[in-house]
């Protein structure tokens, strides 16, 4: 049977204000593809299914120092001898809105003015939290840092966005969303996921398709979405980016396959592949995954294209191909549409041998072909390849800035407040220290301006740090700054010290630096321990510390916490994150994040939220810092009524949970409403409890509201003994907040 979501995945849409393409115009569309590709040679066919990055056609490379240049020999090239059907990629930091309009301008003339068909390039760019490959785009938070607003249909505002601002740059598609759940917190792609609920990732994974996406493809504010990592990419055994999982099938259908169903039911395009390997099968090699789970399965019509040289790994690497061209025979077969091979035109040369040799048949290579150019046909490529220069007009836009200022406030989760200490009066005197207090990087972390985001004077200078934030907020006069500590080594602690015993309140940055993928590769989360001598130095002297922590994985900190007056997570929140932290700090923002992961108090205790029964017997327990959906206020909500319509439902029943929430605080604020559902008795050991559904309102103070949650019995379903979703009749129990209520489900 297929995997399906049955209803929720309807309710989803509506909630959304979906509009899918209609059936006529997919049909023209198709016959467009087969016209076109009855006229292609094999040359051709294999041209569209080879991807090489910018740096392949370059003749120097984008430095601090140095102007990235096209060598326009290389590119003719590629375009007009090799028949490349895609690029990729900067080489090595962000365009001009300008030099992006030339360089693809320059592009499709070669591709639709120099070639025998005319076929438009197909261009694509991680562009995972804003155009962040684009100077001066809106850099929004990270994804992990939107998850944390439990909105999406902010979520959904902020994608839409992006994807004008790829679009302004003249870029179609868009290697994101990370759909790889986010449960294991030594991975260093942690923060580009929606945390580690499913029914959490994938609300908010679908919400961000649609914004890529829109309601058509071709509108000209639209570009491709591409899911990534197709399958299972995030659960390193060791932690380590791109070593082998260890995933039992029923647990990958269970947790690691519904996001990604989510976004391809509402329409991407396109999906990128696990670089690495499941039970020993690299995930390019594997027609389960690729064919058997994919296509008939989940039904994607879309093409799949390579992570980074990973068809080249097969035979480096994994050593599962004997050479490279036996891994290109392997992944094409295994079901690789496209190849980001990616410097330089090996496949294109070895798949064509392989289908000479009758190796690959050429019904295969069609196969791929059509499903390349569909996409491109879709995204109004052979209508009008070009920029359009009417987009730079909308262009990183007040109401663009408006809206990150405000997705950053919604993500930032407080912690901890003892005594209320925040929100800070303005006249209060204020030491800001930390390694994170004065830097612009760590704001946003990897995959900004530059892979790794660590180039500090690449960026914006009148996008605000922390220490300037607050400095806006109070003046010069009450603020004193010393870092303290950089992140690895003791610097001027004694400094530090001096200045505290002056301040009424010390505010300290610590987390990360900026890092991405593999060599943000670690062994240890907790914090460094220069960070946290700074933290336990401070606390001697006895002034109230304010922590505010700046990272994209949950760094330990239980060494420090109890020497905390209060704790605020910013998680990476992007371009305007240290004005939204400013903000939360001395109360313009009234903070509302909550928690989308387990944030660990142990080296050892890595337990997520929906663990089960005999994960916390005998000595073992759910032992967070702080639990999944966790979240202070400046106000303070109270719950009553939890009510069902019913006491025994059947299975074609709705299942209305209602209850009321009251703000019986002073303040107005938002609060998330979370409904879990536990299973008391499976066939399956059943988790302790299940997120089902959430509501985000706003209160204001005295103001109460009931909010209803409609479940059907699809809300109760799990992957069973057979690898199929099963539901069971039985006893289940619902909680939201403290309040606890019992149904039975009859058979």
């Amino acid at each position: 049977m297929k995997f399906k979501f049955g209803l929720m995945s309807i309710v989803l849409g509506c909630a959304l204000g979906v509009i899918s393409c209609g059936s006529g115009k997919s049909n023209d569309v198709d016959a467009k593809v087969k016209r076109l590709l009855r006229r292609m040679t094999i040359e051709e066919k294999v041209g569209q299914m080879t991807q090489v990055t910018l740096q392949t056609v370059s003749k120097t490379r984008g430095t601090v120092e140095q102007q990235h240049e096209i060598d326009p020999v290389k590119l003719e090239e590629a375009i007009t001898k090799y028949n490349v059907g895609s690029i990729l990629n900067v080489w090595d930091k962000a365009h001009s809105l300008d030099y992006w309009q030339t360089l693809l301008t320059q592009m499709q003339d070669l591709a639709t003015k120099k070639t025998r068909l005319g076929i438009p390039l197909l261009y694509g760019i991680d562009a995972i939290h804003g155009a962040n490959y684009t100077l001066g785009a809106t850099l929004f938070p990270q994804s992990i840092a939107m998850a944390a607003t439990w909105n999406p249909v902010l979520v959904r505002q902020c994608a839409a966005v992006t994807a004008l601002e790829v679009r302004a740059s003249g870029i179609r598609w868009n290697f994101n969303p990370v759909m790889d759940i986010g449960r294991q917190p030594l991975w260093p792609r942690f923060w580009e996921t929606f945390g580690e609920d499913v029914y959490l990732a994938r609300l908010m994974g679908a919400a961000y398709v649609h914004g890529l996406q829109g309601k058509d493809l071709a509108d000209p504010t639209s570009v491709a979405a591409c899911p990534k990592h197709f399958l299972g990419y995030s659960f390193p055994l060791s932690g380590k980016d791109r070593t082998p999982a260890w995933i039992p099938e029923r647990m990958l259908r269970e947790y690691f396959l519904p996001p990604f169903q989510a976004a391809l039911e509402a329409g991407a395009s396109t999906i990128m592949i696990n670089s690495s390997e499941i039970n020993g099968i690299p995930v390019h090699s594997d027609p389960f995954v690729l064919t058997q789970l994919l296509r008939k399965e989940l039904g994607f019509e879309g093409f799949v294209v390579s992570d980074w040289n990973d068809i080249n790994n097969l035979y480096q690497r994994e050593k599962v191909a004997r050479d490279q061209k036996d891994a290109v025979r392997m992944a094409v077969m295994a079901g690789i549409d496209m190849s980001m091979v990616p410097y330089d035109y090996s496949f294109y040369d070895l798949l064509l041998e392989l289908v000479k040799e009758g190796v690959v048949p050429e019904k295969r290579i069609d196969e791929a072909v059509s499903r390349i150019l569909k996409v491109k046909f879709r995204l109004g490529l052979f209508d009008n390849p070009y920029p359009d220069p009417e987009l730079t007009k909308q262009f990183a836009s007040p109401e663009a800035t408006a809206l990150n200022r405000k997705a950053a406030g919604e993500a930032l989760t407080l912690l901890k407040n003892n005594q209320n200490i925040l929100p800070l009066a303005t006249n209060k005197r204020i030491l800001v220290t930390g390694p994170a207090a004065n830097l612009r990087s760590v704001l946003n972390g990897g995959w900004t301006i530059t892979w790794q985001g660590n180039e500090e004077s690449l960026y914006p200078k009148d996008k605000k740090t922390v220490l300037e934030a607050i400095i806006a907020k109070v003046g010069a006069g009450k603020v004193s700054y010393s870092p303290g500590v950089t992140f690895d080594n003791e610097i001027d602690i004694p400094v530090a010290i001096r200045q505290a015993k002056s301040a009424d309140v010390a505010i300290v940055c610590i987390g990360e630096p900026p890092y991405c993928e593999t060599p943000g590769n670690i062994d240890d989360l907790t914090m460094s321990a220069p960070q946290l001598r700074l933290v336990e130095a401070l606390a001697q002297i006895g002034i109230p510390i304010v922590l505010v922590l700046i990272e994209g994985r949950p760094r330990l900190i239980n060494q420090i916490v109890d020497k905390a007056a209060a704790i605020l997570m910013v998680y990476l929140p992007g371009q305007e994150g240290g004005s939204a932290i400013a903000d939360v700090l001395f109360g313009e923002v009234n903070p509302s994040g909550k928690l989308p992961f387990s944030y660990p108090r142990h080296p050892n205790s890595l337990m997520t939220y929906d663990h089960k029964y005999s994960e916390i017997s005998y000595i073992n327990d759910y032992d967070a810092q702080w639990q999944f959906g966790y979240g202070l206020s400046y106000t303070q909500f109270t719950y009553s009524d939890l009510n069902l319509n019913q006491e025994k439902y059947r299975m074609n029943d709705t299942i209305a949970v209602s209850v009321a929430v009251t703000n019986a605080g002073k303040r107005a604020g938002s609060e998330v409403v979370q409904l879990y559902v536990s299973d008391l008795v499976a066939s399956v050991t059943p988790s302790v409890k299940r997120l089902k559904r959430f509501a985000k309102i706003e209160l204001n103070p005295g103001e109460s509201k009931t909010v209803v949650f409609n479940l059907t019995a699809a809300d109760l379903s799990f992957i069973g003994r057979e690898n199929k979703p099963v539901v069971e009749p039985g006893e289940f129990k619902v909680q939201v907040a403290d309040l606890v209520s019992q149904f039975e489900l009859l058979p």
